[in-house]
């Protein structure tokens, strides 16, 4: 049995096949970790879904901002668009919504090392922390339909780019929901960022005293390497303590897998050939969840 690791699809249906095809994925013997946004964007997100629903008992998934956002579009909270629209009028949308919402946040396996969480890990939180934040959101979103519209709305009300345990319950779950789903750069303190999404190359950025996730100072420990997506200016980056996948499929970029049942990662990627035009377009439009 291989165990492989899958950056952000956003819908890029064609080339995830290509990729599993690449990397002879057997559903019969084999297990998939997805890292969230299955959908919006690509050239076809109903396919994808109902693809990974067919072999969801062979699939560990994360949920993403976008599929957030779907889900909040079912409930009315979020505009409709047309990459989603297929998905919305599909005759099977309450099942994929609601397989949806009995996903995680988090996603964690010892014996392999690994964890996995769409955007990483607050580093205001420990593993036992994040275990517990992930659970707690996730059972809003499993709650009865009116009471997830309710709180999708309150999400979707503003951001909050800080852990404070004497906030209010809808701000630090608002934190917690972007952390896993929206982060990418921190200040000094801690404090999120949800504007910026270039390369943490950037020297401006650097400047402002800003850092990707993973290397602030002062980061709780995660006794797991933490795989991730969300950040596909970042690319694929590997390291003692992290795993970034996302390389920009839907940006022309590529769609990467790696196998994480081996020593070190076995890299394998696919070209993309999205109708978005640039990867470019990524660090200018809007993606708050």
């Amino acid at each position: 049995m291989a165990v492989w690791a899958i950056g952000d699809l956003q819908g890029c249906y064609d080339a995830f096949q290509r990729l599993l095809d690449k990397i002879k994925f057997d559903p019969a013997n084999d297990k998939l970790w997805l890292v969230g946004d299955l959908v919006n964007r690509g050239e076809d997100s109903l396919a994808t879904l109902e693809y990974v629903y067919s072999i969801r008992d062979r699939v560990e998934l994360v949920l993403g901002n976008h599929d957030i956002s779907l889900i909040a579009a079912y409930y009315g909270v979020r505009k409709r668009n047309k990459y989603i629209d297929p998905i919305l009028d599909s005759p099977h949308v309450e099942k994929y919504i609601h397989w949806l919402r009995h996903q995680k946040f988090l996603h964690i396996d010892y014996q392999l090392g690994y964890c996995m969480a769409h955007a990483g890990i607050s580093p205001e939180f420990d593993l036992g922390m994040a275990i517990r934040y992930a659970k707690q959101i996730e059972d809003r979103l499993q709650s009865g339909d009116s009471e997830v519209k309710v709180w999708l709305k309150k999400m979707f009300h503003h951001t909050y780019d800080r852990f404070d345990r004497k906030a209010s319950i809808d701000d630090i779950e608002r934190y917690i929901l972007s952390t896993f789903t929206q982060m990418r750069f921190c200040y000094k303190d801690h404090r999120l960022d949800f504007d910026q999404k270039g390369p943490p190359t950037d020297k401006k950025l650097e400047e402002k005293g800003m850092k990707p996730w993973f290397h602030v100072l002062d980061r709780k420990s995660v006794d797991l390497k933490i795989v991730f997506g969300h950040w596909s200016a970042l690319g694929f980056y590997n390291d003692a303590n992290v795993l970034a996948l996302d390389t920009g499929c839907v940006w022309n970029g590529q769609l990467t897998a790696a196998r994480l049942d081996s020593e070190s990662p076995e890299v394998v990627s696919v070209e993309c050939h999205s109708t978005q035009p640039s990867n470019m377009l990524l660090l200018q439009s809007p993606d708050h969840i």
